[in-house]
């Protein structure tokens, strides 16, 4: 019974346990770099009225371009590389090694390339989530197995319906898994491009309340960007359970066996 109201009512439960940790560290640090949770949370609601709200459309904003954008070219890139063998044999090699690198240091280079406004943070974001989507996409076509393709063909099923009936619900589990884990890496990558040449996005106004030494209005801050993040990763698993409903019923059947 426990394990089911854990599992019905989590978000909440996650947050009140936050909170109550928060609190506690407050208490024992004795100290305004650790300020009271509650009295945070009032003044979080009072910035919302101000400019705070402003900071964080913009940062959602960011993110929401960024990813419609590498989800786009990410999963059309993965699929053509693994469904065409010879391409990937050629083009792997470079993305193996472009893969790992730290996106992050080229930073400079897109704010030369591209200015000091939306554009290189957008180009930044993307450039992160690209990889991690083009790389998920095409490792999940290439393991699928032969004898599925022969069975579609044989039945006399087009190249499209080969993508609609095999690959891309085969593939769009593993895709939502990748795309959460690289929006919670560009949220991250976010917060510090925010802090070069911007007036409004929500890790600038972290990092300003932070000089200032207002250590209530960072926390609200922290607490606003924390917001940005669940919401993003609540659209994902609105998306997933209205795309992947065959996949959420084998996971709740699974664990229901448990």
């Amino acid at each position: 019974m426990l394990k089911i109201y854990l599992l019905k009512y989590r978000t909440i439960y996650a947050t009140l346990f936050v909170i109550l940790a928060w609190y506690l560290l407050h208490l024992s640090i004795q100290s305004n770099i650790i300020p009271n949770p509650i009295r945070t949370i009032i003044v979080f609601f009072q910035l919302l009225q101000e400019d705070l709200l402003l900071h964080l459309l913009v940062s959602l904003g960011r993110i929401i371009v960024s990813v419609g954008i590498a989800v786009i070219i990410g999963t059309v890139t993965g699929l053509f590389l693994g469904m065409h063998e010879k391409y990937d044999i050629f083009f792997g090699p470079v993305i193996y090694l472009l893969y790992p690198l730290p996106k992050i240091a080229f930073l400079p280079v897109f704010m030369i390339l591209f200015g000091l406004g939306n554009t290189s943070k957008i180009v930044l974001i993307t450039t992160i989530i690209l990889f991690q989507i083009l790389v998920t996409t095409r490792d999940s076509v290439k393991g699928l197995s032969k004898e599925i393709f022969y069975s579609i063909r044989s039945l006399g099923a087009t190249k499209w319906q080969v993508y609609q009936h095999v690959v891309i619900p085969a593939i769009l589990p593993k895709l939502f898994t990748a795309l959460r884990i690289s929006v919670g890496t560009s949220i991250s990558v976010l917060f510090f491009a925010e802090n070069y040449a911007t007036t409004y996005g929500i890790g600038y106004f972290i990092m300003d309340s932070w000089i200032r030494v207002d250590y209530i209005e960072m926390f609200a801050g922290i607490i606003a960007i924390s917001l940005l993040g669940l919401f993003v990763f609540k659209m994902i698993d609105l998306l997933e359970k209205n795309s992947c409903k065959w996949a959420l019923l084998e996971k709740n059947e699974s664990q229901s066996l448990l």
